[in-house]
């Protein structure tokens, strides 16, 4: 159906409806002249006479009735389902998607969302759990959440964690047994746990940075494993160095646990961020999560 057919239909049932020409115009916002041909037009690709105009009043023929009647609930449902949308502005209400990786999801998105929605029982929020960086349109996320160098350029951003750190650390029975590096250089001497990178199936380069200069070290030991969890285990188990963000590491640091080294060598970079791709309409839930998940630190 094309645009100015379905204006036409607007305009009969209006007019229909109202009894009225000079009614349905002002409710229309429009003249006279234009439901009227609005009307004719309807009533000439119809081929049948749908209104009956007299000096004092407009009545539906029998053809006329039988499509009021057919209109009728539909615009009504129409116009139900359209409020519904309008008080999705004011009203902080529907589902968030998000996607993210699984220690933001835990220590950041989780005290957050579960707070939202204790305070407002009709947000829904749904959280994926995934490693890959994420077409948020084409996969309809609301919003996504990752380191903040990681995140395109197009994309706004918003600041939901502290700074973080890359530290390389070891178990203290391990550095009974080993001495501890004095520069990332003397990596190549020690047994390292090497994390396998999902994104792309190749093990990280650990990335130094010291008075400006870059260094980027291939480690090598019997360990490798795509789970930070499961690295962090096999740290505390003595099996070699791990380096991985510090809020993974900072309890356990701590605790004495886990000993960190080379930290001379591991300046901050961008913590965690939420990223979406506009700020155009949005929903009161959304608001609210953004101003939930805002680091104030």
């Amino acid at each position: 159906m094309k645009r100015d057919e379905l204006g036409d239909l607007v305009a009969f049932l209006t007019v229909a409806e109202e009894r009225s020409f000079t009614r349905a115009a002002a409710l229309l916002g429009t003249s006279q002249s234009s439901l009227s041909h609005s009307v004719r037009r309807l009533e000439d690709r119809m081929g049948v006479r749908l209104l009956t105009r007299t000096t004092r009043t407009v009545v539906p023929t029998e053809a006329g009735e039988q499509l009021a009647e057919t209109l009728r609930p539909a615009f009504n449902d129409i116009r139900a389902r359209m409020d519904a949308l309008g008080a999705m502005r004011h009203a902080p209400g529907g589902t968030i998607r998000i996607t993210a990786i699984r220690h933001a999801a835990v220590s950041i998105l989780m005290p957050a969302v579960t707070r939202l929605m204790q305070s407002y029982p009709d947000i829904n929020v749904e959280i994926s759990v995934e490693n890959r960086l994420v077409d948020l349109v084409n996969e309809r996320f609301d919003a996504g959440v990752r380191l903040g160098e990681h995140i395109e350029k197009d994309m706004i951003a918003l600041k939901i964690g502290p700074e973080m750190r890359m530290l390389v650390v070891g178990s203290p029975d391990y550095f009974e047994r080993h001495p501890k590096p004095l520069t990332p250089h003397d990596l190549t001497k020690h047994r390292c746990i090497n994390l396998r990178l999902t994104t792309v199936g190749g093990l990280y380069a650990w990335e130094f940075e010291k008075d400006g200069k870059l260094l980027n070290v291939r480690v090598d030991g019997q360990f490798v494993c795509n789970d930070v969890p499961i690295i962090i285990d096999g740290a505390l188990a003595g099996l070699g160095l791990a380096c991985l963000p510090d809020d993974y590491l900072l309890p356990l640091i701590g605790e004495g646990k886990l000993v960190p080294v080379l930290e001379d060598w591991s300046p901050p970079f961008p913590g965690y961020h939420i990223y979406y791709p506009s700020r155009r309409l949005a929903s009161p839930a959304f608001s609210l999560l953004i101003d939930a998940l805002r680091y104030r630190g």
